[in-house]
């Protein structure tokens, strides 16, 4: 029998933030083609809202179901995930210097993106059948954090350093949430410490001078510095608020790089200023308040580690992709959730607000 306690508990409030940024998204993807009117940017605009109305879809599914069977199929949803990126490498389409795609029919796939969902579900499925009052000793993190090296190199050798870090980031978050002990957490610093040298030795030529750049952009303006003072110069130039609606020099003259993908955030800044800024940003930080709180009001582990695992994923792009377009991080192919272009990144970003929501309706039962 269906139990009338789930469209009670529907929570409204957290599908009308994601439409709201989602409608943002539109506006200022609209904006951001809006140089060249051709066939092609027509398409990806009107592909884009293809997109969203394929998420809700997608995002209606991931809360019809209890959450609760994913702790069952989690070992099958991470493992399909995985022979996904595997396939990358062996038929994946090479663009941009990268091969992340999958070319399915006339669609393509970023098996990146729905990673992070599995890894999420899955590692949520460990820590709540691990959790310990006096936190989680080391020779238990072994599992996750095999599970979460796998999809890293997989990923980090496409390579997409931006995403492979997100996936290393969310990770960590889960674990500090579901609490280690002391020593575990001393002893992960130092393993961090030694291996920041070992990883610059492994970085590619051009990622070392995308590092170096974020340092003394100044020392190559009309080479490696050049996108991202181009994109400092869009967000200084906004002001409070903004040169009006597509009104930015920057985009028209097409000095932003990727303006639609991952420089969307300084056509904002450009047109809508500092109050825009901080309006999309509050949005953001309601939106993981929303998370936050259907973890604090879940009555068991694995739907509480959930939906702490889909906050963190949101935080985490937020923080990078902001940070990146005003010259505090180094530039990394990162979207910004639900306002870039991209049907993989909208569709894994409403699979994670179905998560919440699904959790958000069952909360209240025990079973």
């Amino acid at each position: 029998m269906f139990d009338r306690r789930l469209i009670n508990h529907f929570d409204w409030g957290l599908l009308g933030i994601t439409v709201l940024i989602c409608v943002m998204g539109l506006v200022l993807l609209y904006s951001a083609l809006s140089v060249d009117e051709s066939a092609f940017q027509v398409s990806i605009f009107y592909k884009q809202i293809f997109w969203y109305g394929l998420g809700l879809v997608i995002m209606f599914f991931s809360f019809v179901f209890s959450y609760k069977h994913l702790d069952k199929w989690a070992p099958v949803i991470y493992l399909c995930s995985i022979i996904l990126l595997v396939c990358v490498h062996w038929f994946g389409k090479h663009a941009g210097g990268s091969t992340r795609w999958l070319a399915i029919g006339p669609f393509t796939l970023q098996p990146s993106e729905p990673i992070k969902i599995a890894l999420i579900i899955i590692l949520a499925r460990y820590f709540a059948h691990n959790v310990q009052k006096t936190g989680i000793p080391f020779y238990r993190l072994i599992v996750p954090i095999a599970l979460t090296a796998v999809p890293f190199f997989l990923v980090a050798t496409q390579p997409d350093l931006g995403t492979a870090g997100t996936i290393a980031l969310i990770a960590g978050s889960m674990a500090l949430f579901s609490k280690i002990d002391r020593r575990t957490f001393i002893c992960f610093v130092l393993i961090i410490i030694v291996a920041i040298p070992i990883a610059w030795k492994l970085l590619e030529p051009y990622q070392k001078e995308r590092v170096i750049t974020l340092l003394a952009p100044d020392r190559d303006p009309l080479g490696a510095g050049y996108h991202i003072r181009q994109s400092k110069i869009a967000v200084g130039s906004g002001l409070a608020f903004g040169k009006g609606y597509m009104q930015g020099t920057q985009k028209k003259l097409s000095f932003l790089p990727e303006q639609h993908t991952d420089f969307i955030f300084s056509v904002l800044a450009e047109e809508w200023g500092f109050a825009g800024s901080i309006f999309l940003l509050f949005m953001f930080l309601l939106l993981i308040a929303f998370a936050l709180n259907i973890a604090h009001g879940c009555r068991d582990s694995f739907g509480t580690i959930l939906s702490v695992g889909v906050a963190a994923m949101i935080f985490w792009q937020v923080f990078i992709n902001m940070g990146m377009v005003m010259g505090l991080m180094p530039v990394v192919g990162m979207p910004l959730p639900l306002i870039s272009y991209g049907g993989s990144s909208v569709f894994t970003m409403f699979i994670g607000v179905g998560l919440l929501m699904n959790v958000s309706m069952r909360r209240f039962t025990k079973q």
